[in-house]
């Protein structure tokens, strides 16, 4: 596995003109593995904006090396950075805290009746969002108290396919710190992330070791 990031190109409008919605987002990371599409045989990856010190930035975890002058595409020139991850990914322990980033598409599906395909909304209180992601802490691998996390950020992003019309995905930011219950369970999260849309730009967390 690798976790990878290059700084957007922000102040090339000709360069960037492309990344109008997530879609376009989308398309440049699949690109980013050319020999994957020519064997027809595309992995799952996960891939999240930051804005960081006023600078952009894409990060992709990934089974494989993204090919270096696709993923700088729309990148600054010599900013991509490529680490292993399996390294760090071996050397977590039940019990470790963690400081965490993700970004997810918090919704609700509400039951329609017996027999019924249940109706999914998005939900957009911080109450709500928050216990959205605490109602899954367990079953991903970690423990998650409300006073330890917040979300720092919320909104919508632009997906848009071809002929049809464009849709807007819920957005919420979350920061904070959590304990690591199941190492595997954990792993997996990294690794293959959490919740809807991940192909586009949701459901991929990292992680920071706390040190006391």
């Amino acid at each position: 596995m690798y976790i990878s990031r290059v700084e957007i190109d922000m102040d090339n409008r000709k360069k960037i003109r492309d990344l109008t919605h997530v879609g376009a987002y989308h398309n440049w990371v699949e690109r980013s593995f050319p020999s994957e599409i020519q064997e027809k045989s595309r992995s799952r990856k996960l891939w999240r904006l930051d804005a960081i010190g006023g600078k952009s930035y894409l990060l992709v975890v990934s089974e494989t090396k993204p090919e270096l002058e696709m993923f700088e595409r729309y990148g600054v020139k010599g900013s991509v950075q490529i680490k292993a991850y399996h390294h760090f990914l071996f050397s977590l322990q039940k019990g470790n805290r963690m400081r965490f980033r993700v970004v997810l598409n918090p919704v609700k599906t509400f039951s329609k009746g017996v027999g019924n395909r249940g109706e999914t909304k998005p939900i957009y209180t911080t109450e709500e969002q928050m216990n959205y992601l605490i109602e899954r802490a367990e079953k991903n691998g970690f423990l998650l108290n409300a006073e330890d996390f917040s979300v720092v950020e919320k909104g919508n992003v632009v997906l848009k396919k071809a002929n049809q019309s464009s849709i807007r995905l819920n957005k919420a930011v979350y920061e904070g710190n959590l304990t690591i219950s199941d190492v595997e369970l954990f792993k997996n999260l990294l690794t293959l992330g959490m919740g809807k849309h991940k192909a586009y730009g949701f459901g991929m967390m990292t992680v920071i070791p706390m040190v006391d």
